[in-house]
């Protein structure tokens, strides 16, 4: 049973406030934060409508009350929460304000049942999934390491805003060294194409430098290919393009400010297929902006004559069930990106994860740029 919330303003990894919540169960105390974006969905959940503080003020008049001495169920809390927030993107109580509480209280669940965070997602993913169960045990994470980039996440960067890397190892444990080998690499090409010259990290931890975005690809695989031969399996290229970033509405151009380069929707497409081509990508995320589902139907056909490349959906679905819906109907993508406080819930997030599993998208979950210390997405 709840016996208390507590609610408190922090920093996330960038300096900005955002929240943390306390739940205080018979068992202990469980504590969660909310991260933010910088590259965000128009239709995201409202971050914080208002001021953090006036929200955890919201908190604590409406909705505090009504979930103390509730039973600490993540799923009959977030129906809670959306009943008294009553919209659909949470603009009454936030979405990030929302997502702490439904954390922090999934993580007081998963101590009140006596099992780890992860089993207790698991198992919540099962209840809604309709064609298949997820067996936690059978299932091989392949982290993404952001190495190199610029976009909204750093100044003076370049145009395509991630230039990420997978480690194909046997363990998580191993892709992750391997893709921390790569970002050092990197490092160390990017110190010797400019000597004398600092080399700055983005938001993300990235390395940011005044490189084209084919310069930053060539850097990057031949950072992949050195470390691969040294360890011994593949190490694979990925983009995120965040093209909302560079797509100018009033044109209807994609406009690269590095290169000058303007391109209209199929010469978009035509530049990513070449991309997926050439480095041999293995995920591109967001390669044309977040309303364009049919362009992205349009490239996910071309691609899977290619490569076995996943084109995901971050801006596109922003973890939302519907918008993800509107995506399968018509073959738009085949991964989507899960991010819990794009949609304000676990059990909406679990929901939309159990949506693309059921219709093989890969799902693929992921941090903010505005991080903090909190570790769901792990167990996610």
């Amino acid at each position: 049973m709840i016996k208390g919330i507590i609610l408190r303003k922090i920093s996330d990894s960038r300096g900005n406030e955002t929240i943390e919540s306390d739940v205080i169960t018979r068992k202990g105390i469980s504590r969660a934060a909310a991260p933010s974006g910088a590259s965000t969905g128009e239709a995201e959940a409202v971050a914080f409508p208002k001021s953090v503080d006036e929200c955890i003020n919201v908190l604590k008049k409406d909705v505090i009350p009504k979930l103390v001495g509730k039973e600490a169920d993540f799923i009959e809390v977030d129906s809670m929460l959306r009943e008294i927030d009553g919209t659909d993107d949470l603009s009454n109580i936030g979405g990030n304000p929302a997502v702490s509480v439904s954390m922090a209280v999934a993580k007081a669940q998963a101590i009140e049942e006596d099992i780890p965070l992860w089993r207790l997602l698991n198992k919540s993913l099962n209840k809604f999934l309709k064609t298949k169960k997820v067996e936690v045990d059978s299932v091989v994470t392949r982290p993404l390491g952001n190495v190199l980039g610029g976009g909204a996440h750093a100044v003076g960067g370049t145009d395509i805003q991630e230039f990420l890397v997978c480690a194909q190892g046997e363990t998580a444990a191993d892709s992750i060294f391997a893709n921390a080998y790569v970002h050092k690499n990197v490092r160390d090409r990017l110190k010797k194409k400019f000597p004398g010259s600092a080399i700055g990290k983005g938001d993300e931890g990235g390395w940011v430098a005044h490189v084209t975005d084919e310069e930053a690809l060539d850097i990057v695989s031949l950072a992949c290919g050195e470390v691969s031969e040294e360890i011994g399996f593949e190490i694979r290229v990925n983009l995120d393009m965040a093209a909302s970033e560079i797509y100018n509405k009033d044109s209807g151009y994609y406009e690269y400010k590095n290169t000058g380069d303007k391109l209209d929707t199929d010469a978009q497409i035509d530049f990513v297929l070449e991309l997926i081509k050439e480095y041999n990508l293995y995920f591109v995320e967001d390669p044309l902006h977040q309303n364009d589902f049919e362009g992205f139907a349009k490239l996910t056909k071309k691609a899977k004559k290619l490569k076995d490349c996943l084109i995901c959906g971050d801006d596109l679905f922003v973890t939302n069930e519907k918008r993800l819906e509107k995506g399968i109907g018509i073959k738009a993508a085949n991964s989507i990106l899960i991010k819990p406080n794009q949609i304000g819930t676990m059990t909406d997030t679990l929901k939309t994860a159990a949506l693309a599993i059921d219709n093989n998208y890969a799902p693929v979950v992921s941090h903010r740029s505005g991080e903090t210390t909190d570790e769901t997405i792990a167990h996610l």
